[in-house]
C-alpha cells in the first residue's frame, strides 16, 4: 500500500481540463487519425468506430461523387475529412489536387504529400513547403507530410503550415519509430502540433511517440492489414490515449545504472 498521499504526489507537468487536439482552430477530443487508402468500403465504417477517429484522410482517387464506390458514402456523419494530395511529385502538383480536393469535399484541410520517389517514397521537403505557402494563403489548414528535419519543418512553420506530420519510417514498412529522435527534436522546437505519419506498425510503438510528446498518431497500413482490423483500430485508438495521458502525468525517472529497491521495508530487522 502506499504511503504517498495524493497531497504529496507531484503535480502533472502537463494539467488540462480538457484536453483536446486543435488544428487550425479546429478541437478533437480524439489523437488518432485514420488513413483510408487500404481499407475495403465495407470495412470503412466499422474500423472508424471502432478507432475512435474524428479525422480521416482519403485520396481523390476514392472519391466519386454520385457514383458508385464512393468512399464518402461510407465515413459516418462528423468525421472531419483530410484530403491528401497523393500522387504529386511537384509542388505544382500537390496544389491542384489539393484545391481539387476543397472543391469536392468542401474541407479546408489537406495533407500535402509531395513525394517524387518511386521506390521509398520519401517526400520531397522543399518542393513541400513551397506547396504549403501557396495553400495556406488560400485558406487551406495544410499539414504537410515530411521528413523529420528541423530546418524544414520552421521553415514549413513560417510558410502557414497548421501541423507537421514527420514520418517514422518509409511509408507502409510498418518498420516503427525509425526517426524517433529527429522527431523529439520536432516537438521540443516547433510550437504546432507534431503528428507522426508513415511507419508506425503498432500500437505499442503509437503510445512510445505520444509519450515523446506527440499531438497525435496517424496510421493506415498497420491496421488495413492486421488480422482483425477492427479490433486493431480499437487498439490503436487506446494505445494513442494511453501515451498521451503517460506523456501528461510525466514519466518516472529512468536510472541509467544500479538499481533502487521499491519497498525498503527490511531495516526493521537490523534495529
Amino acid at each position: 500500500m502506499s504511503n504517498i498521499s495524493s497531497s504529496d504526489r507531484p503535480a502533472s507537468p502537463h494539467p488540462a481540463a480538457a484536453d483536446d487536439l486543435v488544428i487550425a482552430g479546429k478541437a478533437f477530443r480524439s489523437r488518432f487519425i485514420l488513413g483510408s487508402g487500404k481499407f475495403s468500403l465495407d470495412l470503412m465504417r466499422a474500423v472508424i468506430e471502432n478507432a475512435g477517429t474524428e479525422i480521416v484522410t482519403l485520396a481523390l482517387r476514392r472519391v466519386s461523387v454520385g457514383g458508385p464506390g464512393n468512399i464518402l458514402d461510407h465515413i459516418p456523419p462528423g468525421i472531419t475529412l483530410l484530403p491528401n494530395t497523393s500522387g504529386a511529385r511537384t509542388a505544382d502538383e500537390a496544389i491542384r489536387i489539393a484545391r481539387l480536393g476543397r472543391e469536392l469535399t468542401g474541407s479546408p484541410f489537406v495533407k500535402i504529400e509531395v513525394v517524387p520517389d518511386a521506390r521509398y517514397l520519401l517526400p520531397d521537403n522543399g518542393e513541400t513547403v513551397r506547396a504549403v505557402e501557396v495553400l495556406a494563403r488560400e485558406g487551406f489548414a495544410v499539414l504537410p507530410y515530411m521528413h523529420p528535419d528541423l530546418v524544414a519543418a520552421r521553415a514549413m512553420r513560417e510558410a502557414g503550415a497548421a501541423a507537421i506530420m514527420p514520418l517514422a519510417a518509409p511509408i507502409g514498412s510498418n518498420r516503427g519509430l525509425t526517426t524517433r529522435e529527429f522527431i523529439r527534436i520536432l516537438v521540443e522546437e516547433i510550437d504546432l502540433p507534431i503528428i507522426v505519419d508513415a511507419g508506425i506498425g503498432r500500437p505499442s510503438e503509437a503510445c512510445e511517440a505520444m509519450e515523446m510528446g506527440v499531438a497525435a498518431i496517424m496510421a493506415n497500413t498497420a491496421v488495413a492489414t492486421a488480422g482483425n482490423v477492427a479490433v486493431m483500430a480499437r487498439a490503436f485508438g487506446a494505445a494513442v490515449e494511453a501515451g498521451r495521458l503517460a506523456w501528461r502525468a510525466g514519466l518516472g525517472r529512468r536510472l541509467d545504472a544500479g538499481a533502487e529497491a521499491s519497498s525498503p521495508l527490511t531495516g526493521f530487522l537490523r534495529d
